[in-house]
């Protein structure tokens, strides 16, 4: 009996540094990207608590970023947020709200679309580790400033194949129309702009 309640205490501390240790190692890279970090939001990891309770609704991270769009007077709200279990395989939800607090745009991209091969030391040997940390610095710039143009279409611009006119020329003959670029669902670059003609947010080249 004495025995036998030596070997309880021996066996429930091995099992717990055990489990910590697993834990340890399955929440570093959580803790690696946690350091990354805008102007907008500081990655904040999920609590130990709420870990065993992810889905594919779970947010995983949320960025806000606002700037002119559809109005020259009021800012719109850019929100890019992740969802999913893990980083490297979850969806990202782009969505613009108005001013008045309309949907502008809602748009589903992979995460693994917001990595920038650049930020890579090599592509085909990058671990899923390396990839979630490349995605999460691809969020952080996913609204950077460089990514906004005025006029969204250039006079000088030809009309795309895959833009129907009425898209195309709502926009272009609106010189204070702002462009945002942004990588769509396919990994391709693609330029959104708010049709003040047609009232809602248009794609005018991918």
């Amino acid at each position: 009996m004495v025995h036998s309640s030596f070997m309880k205490k021996l066996v429930l501390p091995a099992a717990g540094a055990l489990f910590l240790l697993q834990l340890s190692s399955c929440i570093n890279t959580e803790r690696e990207v946690g350091t990354s970090k805008n102007n907008d939001r500081v990655f904040t990891p999920t609590p130990e608590a709420n870990r065993g309770r992810v889905s594919e609704r779970t947010v995983l991270r949320t960025v806000n970023a606002t700037h002119s769009f559809s109005s020259a007077k009021t800012k719109d709200k850019f929100v890019l947020q992740l969802r999913g279990t893990k980083i490297a395989t979850s969806q990202a939800y782009f969505i613009i709200v108005g001013p008045t607090g309309d949907t502008l745009r809602k748009e589903m991209i992979p995460a693994t679309a917001l990595i920038n091969e650049r930020n890579l030391d090599d592509p085909q040997a990058a671990t899923v580790r390396d990839k979630e940390i490349a995605i999460l610095q691809g969020m952080n710039s996913f609204f950077s400033e460089d990514r906004f143009v005025q006029p969204a279409v250039a006079r000088t611009a030809t009309q795309p194949e895959n833009v129907d006119t009425q898209t195309w020329t709502s926009v272009k003959d609106d010189s204070r129309a702002v462009g945002f670029d942004y990588p769509a669902a396919d990994g391709r670059e693609r330029r959104l702009a708010y049709s003040k003609k047609l009232g809602r947010a248009v794609v005018v080249a991918e």
